[in-house]
């Protein structure tokens, strides 16, 4: 499959996202989520000779859109060690941090990766293919009862339980490595009318789990928050309830577990304002020529 930046992903959001983080010409700026590049030229666009930017992507495909210009780093690895590579360049504070934490178009269009139900492939999942366990291996070996957790707390699955025990059943016989063989092992609970729904949160719940979003999210924010120079910008992009809520919290309260802090006066003790009270979405234009960006919303907040 050939790969180019304008295949692996339609950046969603871009003019919004760029602008919310308020770009200085000479500052230092973090895409945490590279993929095929789109944000982050636009950044480096806006960025003078002494401005540099720092692009993460662990997936290995998303190298063939490096972008060829001295005040470009490109840091192969997760988002989660932000400040760890940000200590080994020797950078204290940055000046923005944008993160779209939507799935690649890539990785949903590329049959080998086993993103989607519509392909027959491996059930693989992982952004970083070099490392942890796929999600086939998370099917074959995990409880009853881990697989239920997994279906209800990252796919808000109702019967994420009946699922776990079919899918148990199933791999008594033969394991679960192929998405047609997911189909096979729960097309008795998926309901017909909501197939597509249905699946496309079974296959969440497992990509998540697989990937260690959730944890990692956590982490790069917290480590974001820290980085943030007074005034600094942290532009995210969303696409579903569970890391909403957690970009959310950072914003109006400061933490990632939604824990509220107040001062003397009973004041929400937070080291952001919100740059925008309103969440941003994507125009009616954007959703009818790029459909990945209809569930999309855009949070802004600014280091005080």
């Amino acid at each position: 499959m050939i790969v180019t930046a304008k295949t692996y992903h339609v950046p969603v959001l871009l003019k919004e996202s760029v602008d919310g983080l308020d770009i200085k010409s000479e500052g230092i700026y973090v895409d945490v989520t590279f993929g095929g590049g789109g944000h982050s030229r636009e950044i480096l666009s806006r960025l003078g000779e002494k401005g540099h930017l720092y692009s993460f992507d662990q997936d290995a495909d998303a190298e063939q859109n490096i972008v060829n210009d001295d005040r470009f780093t490109f840091v192969r690895s997760n988002f989660r060690y932000l400040s760890n590579w940000m200590r080994y360049y020797g950078v204290e504070q940055i000046d923005g941090l944008l993160a779209d934490l939507g799935v690649s178009s890539h990785h949903f269009d590329d049959e080998t990766r086993g993103f989607s139900f519509r392909y027959d492939a491996p059930l693989d999942m992982r952004m970083n293919k070099r490392a942890g366990k796929t999600a086939s291996d998370i099917l074959n070996e995990y409880s009853e009862e881990a697989l239920a957790d997994v279906f209800y707390l990252y796919g808000e699955l109702k019967n994420a339980r009946r699922i776990a025990a079919a899918i148990c059943a199933y791999r008594q016989q033969q394991q679960i490595k192929t998405t047609a063989d997911l189909t096979k092992a729960t097309e008795r609970l998926i309901r017909t009318e909501k197939e597509k729904k249905d699946m496309a949160r079974l296959y969440q719940a497992l990509r998540i789990e697989v990937n260690h979003e959730m944890d990692a999210l956590r982490d790069m924010l917290r480590s974001a928050t820290n980085l943030l120079a007074k005034e600094g910008r942290l532009s995210v992009i969303t696409y579903h309830s569970l890391e909403d809520r957690i970009v959310k919290n950072v914003m109006k309260i400061g933490n990632v577990e939604g824990k509220v802090e107040q001062d003397f006066f009973g004041r929400i003790s937070s080291p952001f304002r919100l740059v925008s009270n309103k969440v941003i979405t994507p125009t009616e234009d954007e959703q009818q020529t790029n459909p990945r960006s209809r569930s999309a919303k855009l949070r802004i907040a600014e280091k005080i």
